[in-house]
């Protein structure tokens, strides 16, 4: 009996774990479980009230790149709506639902379109192809000459020291310009014989060319012509050197007229070279001063496109045949 009583005592001692029926680990998987079939219920029903505008916003919202900036609820993802549709249970506490339905855009007209790009590229003219421009440019430049040539005629009917010379005026629309010409007649010339100094009444003719002249921009050209008639004085002076004289003498009665002086850009005498009566070289007709407006946009078509026109009525006689 004394050996049992040395004998220590074991006492076993058994720890229950969180275990049995009323406890365990497996409670926090079900609420979690329970969660999640809460969350997947609660996005089934947002996606059945919802509308579409409001469902881009929520995707808008969770998308990485489209991060909404607002802070207001009025202005957020749902803009203020509650999330409710026509026949949906609604709550007495809730505000009243809007339904917003966008319309799509309208496809544009081909008369719209036109519009918006008359108004974008300053109308018509900005598709004009270049030979389109240079038709209109050459259209207007006529326009400009035959203003031009009426004002010229009626500039030599009101001056009645001039009105016995307008038949010696011609004026041709040509296809290097608008030509203006100065005539002699039998018994009546512009200059005297074998000189170059002009009489009064040339110069008081060129004065109202230049008038004329000063209304448009163009460039002038100008020469002098003589009939075919041999003349040559004993030191060599010929028609080649008193064409080239008249010439240069009618420049500068249109300069001391107002003319530009740098607008003339070219005086040239032409003797008996370019007759006006080819066939009657030796005729006063021949012997003449031309004024040329030159035309700054080409004529389309080519040089020589443009017919030979007559003078205006009641200017000069009518251009020879050729």
């Amino acid at each position: 009996m004394a050996g049992n009583e040395d004998q220590p005592i074991i006492v076993k001692k058994v720890i229950v774990a969180g275990g049995g029926h009323h406890g365990g680990s497996w409670k926090v998987a079900y609420a979690d479980f329970v969660t999640a079939m809460m969350a997947f219920f609660l996005l089934l029903w947002l996606l059945n009230v919802t509308t579409d505008e409001q469902k881009n916003g929520i995707a808008d919202y969770f998308a990485p790149t489209a991060v909404s900036q607002r802070t207001s609820g009025a202005g957020g993802i749902l803009g203020g709506q509650t999330m409710s549709v026509d026949g949906a249970r609604l709550s007495d506490r809730s505000s009243p639902a809007v339904m917003l339905e966008l319309a799509p855009p309208e496809k544009a007209t081909p008369v719209d379109e036109e519009n918006q790009r008359e108004e974008a590229g300053g109308g018509e003219d900005a598709e004009l192809t270049e030979e389109e421009l240079l038709k209109r440019l050459a259209e207007h430049e006529q326009k400009e000459f035959e203003a031009a040539e009426e004002a010229l005629r009626d500039a030599i009917e009101g001056v009645p020291e001039l009105a016995g010379f307008t038949e010696q005026l011609v004026v041709e629309n040509t296809p290097e310009g608008l030509r203006i010409q100065l005539i002699d007649e039998e018994g009546r010339s512009m200059f005297p014989s074998g000189a170059a100094g002009m009489h009064e009444h040339t110069r008081q003719l060129l004065a109202k060319v230049a008038e004329v002249i000063q209304r448009v921009p163009n460039q002038v050209a100008i020469s002098g012509h003589t009939d075919a008639t041999p003349f040559k004085t004993k030191d060599g002076y010929g028609n080649w050197e008193l064409s080239a004289d008249r010439a240069n003498a009618s420049r500068r009665a249109l300069i001391d007229a107002g003319i530009d002086p740098r607008r003339v850009a070219s005086v040239s005498g032409k003797a008996d070279t370019e007759p006006y009566l080819p066939d009657a070289p030796r005729d006063a007709g021949n012997r003449r001063i031309a004024i040329t407006l030159l035309r700054e946009v080409p004529l389309q078509g080519g040089p020589g496109s443009a017919p030979r026109v007559g003078p205006a009525p009641g200017i000069g006689r009518p251009p020879p045949t050729q």
